[in-house]
């Protein structure tokens, strides 16, 4: 008995949209930790000098904010080019980490008032 191989569905190429999981990628690397060793977003903002912690050693963690230059446009190019390789995985992973973090932030702020 001979062995068919199926497909079941069309096969996506890799294009503009597949860029949108790589900036995801890049976003969740950059926000979160691993392990003991801090997340590269806290490494790049002390080398260029920034703080990211709002009370010096503690407080708000403001990584998990910059990231958002990440998560934002991979949602926004997921959704424009929804047929490329990685696009919807992309989409989907930084909506909901966007949304998680605007979340946190209308928490801060309620807090604060």
């Amino acid at each position: 008995m001979a062995c068919k191989l199926m497909k079941f569905g069309k096969t996506k190429d890799i294009g503009f949209g597949s860029l949108s999981f790589a900036l995801c990628l890049i976003g969740i690397l950059f926000t979160f930790q691993f392990g003991d060793k801090p997340c590269f977003g806290d490494n790049i903002l002390n080398t260029i000098g920034l703080s990211f912690l709002s009370n010096g050693d503690s407080g708000i963690h403001y990584t998990m904010f910059y990231s958002a230059i990440f998560f934002i446009p991979s949602f926004i190019i997921g959704h424009i080019h929804p047929n490329d390789r990685g696009a919807m995985a992309g989409k989907i992973i930084s909506g909901f980490l966007s949304i998680l973090i605007v979340t946190v932030l209308l928490m801060i702020i309620i807090d604060f008032l």
